[in-house]
């Protein structure tokens, strides 16, 4: 039998009692501190600033990309943010090509300077026409909005414009204030909705759509263009096509 003097008794009761190496919250903490730090390294790698890549040559082969699950081959000098050019899924893709070329842009040219006092134009070989592809969503189709929205805040009556086309002015203090439909009766295929030169700071400008799928491709270009539409409708058109897979409409 071993024998426990006064002195040790005392020293066993003043003696805290063991407690476990971890408690409940120990283990949810871990976790939670690992998702937090995962995050700050994420965004510090997102955000990080980085070195531009070399530019990509106008004739590197197109990327297969999909938008809305509609396939296109897209040249990836063509596409306009550097963080879009990749393959696979898309939710828009910003693209700008060389008009009337309809080649993607050089990144090396440089439009020349304008003469003192003179308003800056491009020049021939800088005029651009910028398309954006982006799912079309739950929004009506270009050829529907035309039958069941815009006649809702168009003026009653049209007037004649450049080469055979008709323009159809939206009423103030309607969402398309400042804007016109303009299309041709003969060619229902030609429609595009413009703003007005000097009604803003900036020209006015065309947005010709097409809805191919469940994708929406908006092209956009100066309205000046519109005195050679039929050059400009058929042009775009064939740019659309050849962003297309071989053997899709």
């Amino acid at each position: 039998m071993t024998t426990v003097t006064g002195e040790q008794a005392g020293r066993l009761r003043r003696r805290p009692p063991r407690r476990g190496t971890q408690g409940p919250l120990t283990l949810p903490l871990a976790v939670f501190a690992a998702v937090v730090l995962l995050a700050f390294v994420f965004i510090g790698y997102v955000l990080w600033p980085r070195w531009p890549g070399p530019p990509i040559g106008r004739d590197a082969p197109p990327l297969p990309i999909t938008v809305a699950g509609v396939a296109f081959n897209v040249p990836p000098a063509a596409i306009r943010a550097p963080v879009q050019r990749r393959p696979g899924a898309h939710d828009r893709i910003d693209l700008a090509f060389v008009w009337p070329s309809l080649e993607p842009p050089d990144p090396n040219a440089k439009p020349p300077a304008p003469a003192p006092g003179q308003v800056s134009v491009p020049a021939q070989g800088f005029e651009r026409i910028f398309m954006t592809i982006a799912g079309a969503g739950d929004t009506l189709p270009p050829a529907e909005r035309v039958v069941t929205i815009y006649p809702r805040y168009a003026a009653a009556e049209a007037t004649a414009g450049p080469g055979d086309l008709t323009i159809l002015a939206f009423r103030d203090g309607t969402p398309y204030r400042g804007e016109d439909l303009i299309y041709n009766s003969v060619s229902p295929g030609f429609l595009v909705r413009c703003t007005r030169n000097g009604a803003g700071p900036t020209p006015g400008t065309c947005l010709y759509e097409q809805r191919i799928d469940t994708a929406d491709l908006v092209a956009r270009f100066p309205r000046d263009w519109l005195s050679d539409w039929r050059t400009v409708g058929g042009r775009i058109d064939r740019l659309i096509a050849s962003l297309r897979p071989t053997g899709k409409p």
